[in-house]
């Protein structure tokens, strides 16, 4: 192609920008320029000429004198080619992810980010990834940024599935052999300083939501079924013996069935004058224990959780008696909704006692 016809090319397609030429176009662009000023030409005649700016012909010549011709070749456009995962490694990657932690790999994270997924994959395949590249890839396999949910090291899952498959089936079957009402029953204590959800506000600047500095705290101790029964108590200062008793003794005084009660193992449910006071009642009530540190199977927490966000985190108590009067008005209102009750044995974890 000679120095002409590009001129003339250029001319009849009105080319502003040599961008818009091919690959190859621009490389005999760039050798053509060059050797028009190698030949005598100026720098801003040889621009005009192959119609670029002045900069961009000097910008060709520091390449031609830094690197010769091969400095003014066409080099490979658009974003570079990725290593790929074969089908065997992401299936190993994704497993990895949705069975183990990071830290569990050995990996310095604790939770799978875009950054810890490509530490795993050059760890285990020698591939290296951009963060962006594996958001791609997390987004094709169909995982998403979620919060995880907490479970404590201290659980023993065969314990949780001896439970979920042998214990709670059988302790099902007796309570209806005996025509009984299974109660499942929690604690929880509240904070006047507890706060859930969001609010709009202009960005970059954090809305302030004013608040009583004083902190109290108040608890609540209930039980519930699947058929939408809840029973409840409202009160203040520790958890004791005696505070448990009198809510076994109200809880078979509202029941019209022999109850069977199931609770975690907190000291209070394991003390001895708990259990002198149900072998005495053992016509009326009976008690089981879920595994240690299985709260996620146990139906209250998710009244529990309900509770906190909805009556107390998205509220504004000023007093403990202001706290109180609303907790006990919202757990009245769930008491009156059997429906609402119902849904806490809806979530996964706790459909197995639906």
């Amino acid at each position: 192609m000679t120095l002409l016809s590009i001129q003339s090319i250029l001319v009849c397609m009105k080319i502003k920008d040599a961008r818009s030429l091919s690959s190859n176009g621009q490389e005999a662009l760039r050798m053509r320029a060059v050797k028009a000023v190698m030949g005598g030409m100026t720098h801003a005649d040889a621009a005009q000429l192959f119609g670029v700016a002045r900069g961009t012909v000097t910008r060709w010549m520091g390449l031609y004198w830094s690197d010769g011709e091969e400095g003014l070749v066409a080099r490979p456009q658009g974003r570079p080619s990725a290593p790929k995962l074969k089908g065997h490694q992401a299936a190993t990657i994704v497993n990895l992810i949705t069975d183990r932690c990071p830290d569990q790999l050995k990996l310095p994270f604790v939770l799978w980010t875009r950054e810890a997924v490509a530490m795993l994959i050059q760890e285990r395949f020698g591939l290296d990834l951009s963060v962006w590249t594996v958001g791609r890839y997390l987004k094709r396999w169909g995982l998403t940024p979620q919060k995880p949910a907490r479970r404590a090291l201290e659980q023993d899952p065969e314990g949780v599935a001896r439970w979920l498959e042998t214990e709670y089936p059988a302790i099902r079957d007796e309570a209806r052999q005996e025509g009984a009402e299974i109660h499942w029953g929690d604690e929880m204590g509240l904070r006047s300083d507890h706060q859930a959800g969001q609010t709009w506000g202009l960005k970059g600047q954090t809305p302030v939501v004013p608040k009583t500095g004083q902190r109290f705290r108040c608890n609540v101790i209930s039980s519930l079924t699947n058929r939408g029964t809840l029973r409840f108590r409202v009160f203040e200062g520790r958890f004791t013996t005696d505070l448990f008793i009198d809510f076994l003794r109200r809880l078979i005084r509202s029941s019209k069935q022999k109850v069977y009660l199931i609770v975690d193992r907190h000291p209070v449910h394991r003390a001895k004058k708990v259990d002198r006071w149900l072998d005495q009642h053992q016509d009326q009530i009976r008690m089981f224990m879920l595994p240690a540190y299985s709260p996620e199977i146990n139906p209250d927490e998710y009244l529990n959780h309900d509770v906190k966000v909805n009556s107390v985190g998205r509220k504004r108590p000023y007093s403990k008696e202001d706290m109180m009067a609303s907790v006990r008005v919202y757990l009245f209102s769930t008491q009156r909704q059997p429906r609402v009750v119902r849904n806490f044995f809806q979530a996964a974890p706790v459909l197995y006692a639906a």
